[in-house]
């Protein structure tokens, strides 16, 4: 038996998963998210670089990747280790950091800001979407690829001994590439030797995480430790959202806190509020899924932060769970997403 089995890594070894206690299982940490910039429109050319004030808060809150500062969120580590305090006081546990190779993950300040506040995190190993792959990596084989997301879980990453908990967020484009296509072949071989949770940031499409489910079993993937990100800027139909969620992953809601008139990368997505979450969470809950919940808010720009006037990683602790028991979300079921579907999710195998 592995000596992983039955137990939760984090990046400062070892739990036992019963100690989790509340868990956000899409956060970051440390990320940069300058691959995602998009060019303002015109006649706001002059945002994308004047200082964060209370003045652009709104104006950030509808473009934030139109402002190149906002995107760097490593920036931010005193901010964020306030936060994570907050987040203790709260009642929260433990945060999966979703950052991987390509959008400058940062082990050391994981493991400094678990040691500081008492949060546990658990690291993500792999890769993020295509336009972060080196060329380096592009010419890697599936074999070899498997290798270092095994090495990173197995001991250690980034010329570190700071061990990953699970692999990804695993970063897949509308259409997937070649190359982010043996980066899912890799992150299936490498569940089947380890018995580790996998979390996929699935392409903007509806048809996305269907068709990446399909290339994860078919490679041996174990769907039933794999969470699906984004779902809430995804999958909008609740026909379609009930056979995606017969496949048996876990169905991720973690964009709380955003409130957005459009989702900048397809204009054809009008971004959900967090009431329209809950009420999508409580359709879920209803149709017998409350196993298969997860839910964070994947805070990743400055502005969300509450130094910047942002709703912070407290967020769904503080105003979320109050708004799901008022709508018919028992204290029981609250308790599943928050605490004990997670827990099964980050245990290995």
């Amino acid at each position: 038996m592995s000596p992983l089995s039955g137990k939760v890594q984090t990046v400062l070894g070892l739990m036992d998963p019963d100690k989790l206690g509340r868990t956000m299982t899409h956060e970051h940490l440390t990320v940069t998210t300058e691959c995602g910039f998009i060019p303002p429109a015109p006649g706001h050319e002059d945002n994308t670089s004047v200082p964060i004030q209370v003045k652009n808060l709104h104006w950030l809150q509808q473009h934030p990747y139109s402002h190149r500062e906002n995107l760097l969120l490593y920036q931010e580590i005193e901010a964020v280790r306030d936060e994570l305090v907050c987040f203790k006081k709260t009642g929260g546990g433990t945060i999966v950091e979703n950052t991987t190779t390509g959008i400058r993950r940062d082990l050391p300040a994981l493991r400094q800001l678990a040691m500081d506040t008492g949060v546990n995190i658990v690291a993500g190993a792999g890769y993020y979407v295509d336009i972060t792959h080196s060329d380096e990596m592009r010419t890697m084989t599936v074999e070899k690829l498997t290798d270092v997301i095994v090495r990173e879980v197995s001991h250690g990453a980034d010329g570190t001994d700071i061990r990953c908990g699970v692999i990804g967020e695993i970063g897949i484009s509308s259409p997937i590439t070649e190359s982010e296509k043996k980066v899912l072949l890799a992150t299936a071989h490498a569940q089947t030797q380890l018995g580790c949770p996998v979390i996929i940031h699935p392409g903007r499409n509806r048809a996305a995480p269907g068709e990446i489910v399909r290339i994860l079993q078919e490679a041996g993937g174990d769907i039933s430790k794999t969470v699906m990100s984004h779902l809430d800027r995804t999958i909008f139909d609740h026909d379609e959202l009930l056979e995606f969620a017969k496949l048996g992953s876990y169905l991720e809601y973690d964009l709380f806190g955003i409130e957005m008139l459009d989702y900048p990368f397809n204009l054809h997505i009008d971004m959900p509020s967090d009431s329209q979450r809950v009420q999508t969470l409580a359709f879920l809950v209803k149709e017998g899924y409350e196993d298969r919940i997860v839910i964070s808010h994947d805070i990743h720009t400055k502005n969300r932060l509450t130094k910047y006037g942002g709703h912070g990683y407290s967020h769904i602790l503080k105003n979320i769970v109050p708004k799901m028991l008022s709508r018919g979300i028992s204290q029981k079921q609250v308790d599943k997403i928050l605490i004990d579907n997670p827990k099964q999710w980050l245990t290995f195998k």
